[in-house]
């Protein structure tokens, strides 16, 4: 039979597990094709260019704090479980250290995303490498958009 304490506890770790998790889907797109609001309806300059190189990159993840916080409280309520007494402060306190730590590079973890730095030859003769999200095949020898404006570059067939 579970007591009140436990289903306090299981209903706070329900309520943060679902904001951890609508948190973590929030995070805006990085490709070529993802423009924030801010973003529309501006001028942007246009230069044209061929591929010279594609490498594979990694793009961090997000640290908005949401996920330590999380886990600082699920590991908090964890560590509170244990124990008794002096040591059942320890142990809270330890599992919102720990719990605080495992959170954020949770965090961390499940935003990142797959990225591309594609190395570009202008017209113009200038070599300009750019980085984004993975959102569209790039290939050495491509004909390609380069679009800057509003101190954001991307790149585009």
């Amino acid at each position: 039979m579970m007591n009140r304490s436990n289903l306090k506890r299981g209903m706070v770790l329900s309520i943060l597990l679902a904001i951890a998790t609508v948190a973590g889907c929030a995070t805006s797109g990085l490709g070529g094709g993802d423009y924030s609001r801010g973003q529309t309806r501006g001028e942007q300059s246009v230069r044209l260019g061929v591929v010279e190189q594609v490498r594979k990159v990694k793009i961090d993840g997000t640290r908005t704090g949401t996920g330590a916080a999380a886990g600082a409280v699920l590991g908090g309520v964890g560590g509170s479980a244990a124990g008794g007494g002096r040591g059942q402060v320890v142990t809270t306190i330890a599992g919102a250290i720990v719990g605080g730590i495992v959170g954020q590079a949770a965090e961390n973890a499940g935003t990142s995303k797959d990225g591309v730095e594609v190395t570009i030859k202008l017209e113009s003769g200038k070599l300009i490498a750019i980085t984004q999200e993975a959102d569209e095949q790039f290939n050495v020898g491509d004909r390609v958009r380069v679009l800057s404006g509003g101190g954001v570059t991307r790149v585009s067939h």
